[in-house]
């Protein structure tokens, strides 16, 4: 997971639970003619006009008073004590950093520290992921993701967490997730949000907290761990107009395996009102989006409206995903389409690639 400072997700596991619940249905399997509408459950930021005065001497007057504004101004940056100031920019990047640092010298020298931060969270990454001309080592990795930690930095605090958990160390990785999440990290409350989830006995009440945290900055993953959290009742009140609203806002946010729940929601009217339109806009978005269920329920609309090449698109993909309902489909429907036609829609499938998003 090279860029991706959340909770971590085997491809291989089931789409319907990245969260293991403490109790889960088994999903029914889907046949070769009947569509599986199970929810996904899986296994991730004014101006002003100014006015212009006749009058010569108010606009000396003004100029002077702005003067004076700004310096006061800059005495007051100036002043914040640098564990507030390291406090504040503890979850910026380093871009932010380097502008930050150019209000003030006090800025300047407050924020050396964050700054360094990045350099040894840079060279984490590339001993993790084998970047740069170095080998992967966890150790390396976790030596450099813990120096930049003891700079400040939430955003190593965050993936010294997940080095931690990747070796077994989770009482190590969850104790980084709550500095970074009290420091007001997303991705540090999203993580400690779902370490409450898995715990034993899980604590769902800490879990939802920390979870809306990260759903309100913005965070998808947390914004859709929330939405399940709320649809499932597992342990806490279900409320399906809540969890549909944060499904949807994590859709919007470019996260895949909420657009699929979303377009359920319209579909079956949980959550929102019944609206088929916007349930075909939303699983053509996740199909589009590389989401292989989305795939096989697209494509079978297609094939029920006698779209046929594009139907064999769509399945083709789904089965490559490891559908194989959708295979199955496919092969019917290709016994229909001349040799010309599945050569060009296997070609399309072949040639096809997801649209960008934030998985």
């Amino acid at each position: 997971m090279a860029t991706d400072r959340t909770w971590p997700h085997r491809s291989e596991t089931s789409h319907f639970s990245t969260i293991p619940f403490p109790i889960q249905t088994p999903s029914p399997k889907p046949s070769n003619s009947t569509r599986n509408r199970q929810f996904q459950t899986p296994s991730p930021m004014t101006s002003s006009s100014s006015h212009r005065s006749n009058n010569r001497h108010h606009g000396a007057l003004t100029s002077s008073s702005s003067r004076r504004t700004d310096a006061s101004h800059y005495r007051d940056f100036a002043a914040l004590p640098n564990d507030v100031l390291t406090k504040i920019a503890a979850n910026f990047s380093l871009p932010n950093l380097q502008t930050a640092s150019l209000v003030c010298k006090a800025w300047r020298d407050g924020l050396r520290p964050l700054r360094e931060a990045m350099l040894f969270l840079r060279w984490g990454k590339r001993f993790k992921h084998g970047r740069g001309g170095v080998k992967v080592s966890l150790d390396k990795a976790l030596d450099s993701f813990l120096k930049g930690a003891a700079r400040g930095s939430t955003l190593a605090m965050v993936d010294a967490g997940l080095v931690y958990w990747e070796m077994g160390k989770k009482e190590e990785g969850v104790a980084l997730y709550r500095r970074a999440a009290e420091l007001g990290d997303p991705a540090g409350q999203c993580n400690l949000g779902i370490s409450y989830l898995q715990a034993e006995p899980p604590n769902v009440k800490e879990a939802v907290k920390w979870l809306y945290q990260a759903s309100v900055a913005g965070y998808v993953r947390g914004q859709y761990q929330l939405a399940l959290c709320l649809h499932r009742g597992i342990r806490t009140d279900q409320n399906l107009s809540e969890a549909a609203k944060w499904y949807l806002r994590a859709a919007g946010g470019g996260y895949v395996r909420a657009m699929y729940n979303v377009s359920l929601c319209y579909s079956l009217g949980k959550g929102f009102m019944q609206n088929h339109r916007q349930s075909r806009k939303w699983m053509k978005l996740a199909a589009d989006h590389g989401h292989n269920k989305a795939q096989f329920e697209h494509g079978l609309t297609l094939f029920s409206e006698g779209q046929m090449m594009k139907a064999v698109v769509y399945l083709e993909l789904a089965g490559r995903g490891g559908e194989t309902g959708a295979v199955h489909v496919k092969n019917v429907i290709l016994q229909q389409l001349s040799p010309s036609s599945r050569e060009r829609a296997l070609t399309l499938a072949d040639n096809w690639s997801a649209l960008p998003s934030s998985r």
